[in-house]
């Protein structure tokens, strides 16, 4: 790039930062006359995405930071805190509330009053400097591909907006304003399971899972090792929130089976987890084969659209197969082709990402040191059988 693009391109980012600054400055004096009227008008925009709404979030939090003189404490106790634990003035506790509300909507989880937002020191050693007096900026994550961020948008306590490098830690405090990955996983997976169980003939299910835990042991294949490599993300990237999607059929039914196992530990790239953790049922799938789709949590997604679409593509692929039976378990990779297939190009920038992919494990297989399709997870897998728990029942007497 030469030196009249660099120009251009960075006299076009301070136009865009100052217009964008602003439009948020103008919207935090309207919040004094009314912030309820203000935020659900900017929060319920038809356009509006979580990115959008962390700035807003961002932009009027940082005007807190010389009033609050509890953050330091809170933040060098945990590195992160809740924003409902800041005291924040009583704007932007409506300001959250608004936020809170319209971001359940966008993500397809339940209403509830759990809070979804926090704040994170972007590093530790970034204390040191703040207990010294300096003050630090409140940031958030850009929209789009983190792989082509080049700039993070962060503002300081008079609300003006400062561009810091997207790939170098900033050398002052820096705080992160983001969503609690945890909670928006755990309750966005639910969404998803819940949707998968309420697709399958229940009585049916209920019946034989209940006679097999009851009479008979169940066959598993446990996760004992997984590593992810190392994807260099952004500093202001947080812990990984990773998810497997199990696809497989039946084995009373033509019909396909979707099943979420949460990762709660896998939290870093280019580090080895030893989770311990059962990772199939076999006894839920055909042919005793079954596919593994690794995702990784994100803003943008909505959950409750997401799982509907799955189920809809893998739906629609075993009614387009005449005989199930004659392919056998060579139709399982097909089911889980297309899920990838179908993902938007969005879905590889910063909403759900896919991970990787095991095609056909197999019931009974160990698999050490195994690598997914797309060479980006290592997974060691053994078979483990859970034998029934023998009652003494004894008669009355």
């Amino acid at each position: 790039m030469n030196y009249l693009m660099k120009t251009a391109l960075i006299s076009s980012l301070v136009m865009s930062t100052t217009s964008i600054a602003t439009e948020i400055q103008s919207f935090s004096k309207s919040l004094t006359t009314h912030p309820e009227l203000e935020a659900i008008d900017r929060f319920n925009h038809k356009a509006m995405q979580v990115t959008d709404i962390k700035r807003v979030l961002a932009s009027n939090i940082a005007r807190d930071l010389y009033a609050q003189k509890n953050w330091l404490q809170v933040l060098s106790e945990h590195s992160t805190a809740k924003l409902t634990e800041l005291g924040l003035n009583h704007n932007n506790q409506q300001l959250i509330q608004q936020a809170n509300t319209q971001t359940r909507s966008l993500k397809g989880l339940k209403k509830a009053d759990t809070n979804l937002y926090q704040l994170r020191l972007a590093s530790n050693d970034m204390l040191e400097q703040w207990q010294a007096g300096e003050q630090p900026l409140v940031a958030f994550a850009p929209k789009g591909d983190d792989k082509d961020w080049l700039y993070v948008e962060a503002f300081d306590a008079q609300g003006n907006v400062h561009l810091l490098d997207a790939h170098t830690l900033p050398s002052q405090p820096v705080l992160i304003l983001e969503l609690d990955s945890q909670q928006v996983k755990k309750e966005g997976l639910a969404v998803m399971q819940a949707v998968f169980e309420q697709a399958r003939s229940k009585p049916a299910l209920d019946t034989f899972t209940q006679h097999s835990i009851q009479n008979t042991a169940i066959s598993t294949s446990k996760l004992d090792r997984i590593r992810l490599n190392n994807d260099e993300e952004p500093w202001i990237s947080g812990k990984a929130e990773v998810y497997a999607v199990v696809t497989g059929v039946s084995p009373s039914r033509d019909e396909p089976v979707l099943d979420i196992v949460d990762m709660p530990y896998l939290d870093y790239d280019g580090t080895d987890y030893t989770p311990n953790q059962i990772l199939i049922h076999w006894e839920r799938y055909r042919w005793q084969a079954a596919d593994v789709l690794l995702m990784e949590q994100d803003d943008n997604t909505n959950y409750q659209e997401l799982a509907t679409t799955f189920l809809d593509i893998v739906t629609q692929v075993m009614r387009a197969i005449p005989d199930p039976n004659v392919q056998g378990y060579a139709i399982i990779p097909q089911l889980t082709n297309q899920l990838i297939k179908a993902m938007p190009s969005h879905w590889f920038s910063n909403d759900d990402d896919y991970v990787d992919v095991f095609y056909t494990l197999f019931e009974g297989q160990k698999y050490s040191n195994h690598m997914g399709a797309s060479n980006n997870a290592k997974i060691t897998l053994s078979p483990l059988t859970i034998n029934p728990r023998s009652v003494d029942i004894k008669a009355d007497r």
